[in-house]
């Protein structure tokens, strides 16, 4: 009895001790187990053609260095003295590939880093953040139909190695997912050769953070844009019961906010930019009330004449 009982322990210490099991790569994935294979990459794992295949799917040019690290067992996007990076461990895209049969699986790791370079979200110092690593995955989604990709390839390593639950830095697994596919039927539905929104910037400008509301022109990895979204139900319109302009912040995270015009007698129609929903903040007493807002929905802002506040109400349909 003894014997089984220790038996039983070691099992139980060695399956919760299972580093590989247990990391967490600063992108939100899981690390995978090491393979027993090596693939028939190329020691620099030919990071550079493959960034560079995706540069010119999407016309943007380059305005990072790629650098290979052996042993940190993650992919990340970074700035080091002004430079930007994408900075990547080879053993560790080989495992991912190994792990889920199939290349395109550690190239969409790949894409996922340029996304972040290219939403500027390395200069903004505050870290990974759920919205963040969505508007990068679709961006991966987006550049990998680009490259030729099947939506199933394009998700691989998303439905592999990324984490089922969210966290306060990552999104969980299905919204992960979910975006990837976002972005890629995005690219499916664009003939022309052109990037996503958000125009990118260099480092040394790190005020050019891109607009909270989609620019209905431009097609956005994120969210399918529409050519006319005044009339197009899936889009918010906001209306204002005053006869001058007001302006409000508005938030795709509920922690950054950016100023909002509404014109008096007018309709400010938007999306935002990474969930099907946002946030609205205005003046409440001494401080502020936030107000949580869907795509699909309208709403007005409204004067309570008893509070001597700004209150938010839905549009009934």
């Amino acid at each position: 009895m003894r014997y089984r009982i220790f038996i039983l322990l070691s099992f139980i210490f060695l399956l919760f001790n299972r580093t590989d099991a247990q990391k967490i790569t600063g992108c939100g994935f899981k690390v995978p187990p090491k393979s027993l294979f090596r693939t028939n990459f190329q020691s620099v794992y030919e990071a550079q053609a493959i960034l560079k295949n995706m540069l010119d799917s999407i016309n943007w040019k380059e305005n990072f260095r790629v650098r290979e690290q052996n042993g940190i067992q993650n992919a990340y996007a970074t700035i080091i003295n002004n430079t930007r990076w994408i900075i990547y461990d080879n053993d560790f895209l080989e495992d991912i590939d190994a792990y889920t049969a199939t290349k395109w699986a550690s190239i969409s790791v790949l894409a996922h880093e340029m996304g972040h370079h290219y939403y500027n979200h390395v200069i903004s110092g505050s870290g990974s953040t759920p919205p963040k690593e969505i508007e990068a995955d679709a961006f991966s989604g987006y550049v990998m139909e680009r490259l030729g990709a099947t939506l199933q390839q394009s998700v691989a390593a998303m439905q592999a190695i990324a984490s089922d639950k969210a966290s306060a830095t990552h999104p969980g697994k299905k919204d992960r997912v979910d975006a990837i596919t976002r972005g890629w039927n995005t690219a499916k539905g664009n003939t022309t050769n052109t990037a996503p929104s958000t125009t990118p910037s260099n480092p040394t400008n790190p005020n050019n953070q891109g607009p909270v509301v989609n620019n209905p022109t431009v097609p956005n990895p994120g969210n399918p844009t529409s050519t006319d979204p005044a009339n197009d139900p899936s889009w918010i319109a906001l209306t204002i019961q005053s006869n001058r302009d007001e302006t409000v912040l508005l938030s795709d995270d509920g922690r950054n906010f950016q100023n909002a015009e509404i014109k008096a007698g007018q309709a400010f129609i938007f999306k935002f930019e990474i969930y099907d929903y946002g946030w609205l903040k205005l003046k409440y007493y001494n401080g502020y009330r936030t107000y949580k807002l869907m795509h699909g929905k309208d709403y007005s802002i409204l004067w309570n004449r008893r509070t001597g506040n700004w209150t938010v109400v839905e549009v009934p349909q």
